[in-house]
């Protein structure tokens, strides 16, 4: 019983950490675009449309949306 109550506050206390990768993503794309990468016009606006709307799920609490979004942008940019 005490384990099954030790894994669930440790899991409990693990979450917040998750929520908080949106912000790491969101520099990693500011940093890329701030090099200014060879994009095509069309690339550079879906970029900014990802990160924006990656930061405003974040700010809504929809970390996992949000951090799947960023992902889009990180993968045009080519940031792994």
């Amino acid at each position: 019983m005490k384990a099954k109550i030790l894994f669930l506050a440790l899991t409990l206390a693990a979450a917040p950490a998750f929520a908080f990768h949106c912000p790491k993503d969101m520099k990693a794309i500011d940093d890329a675009l701030a090099k200014k990468p060879s994009l095509s016009a069309a690339q550079m606006e879906e970029v900014k449309k990802y990160r924006a709307d990656g930061e405003a799920m974040h700010k809504a609490g929809k970390h996992q949306d949000s951090v799947d979004t960023l992902a889009k942008a990180m993968k045009i940019l080519g940031i792994k």
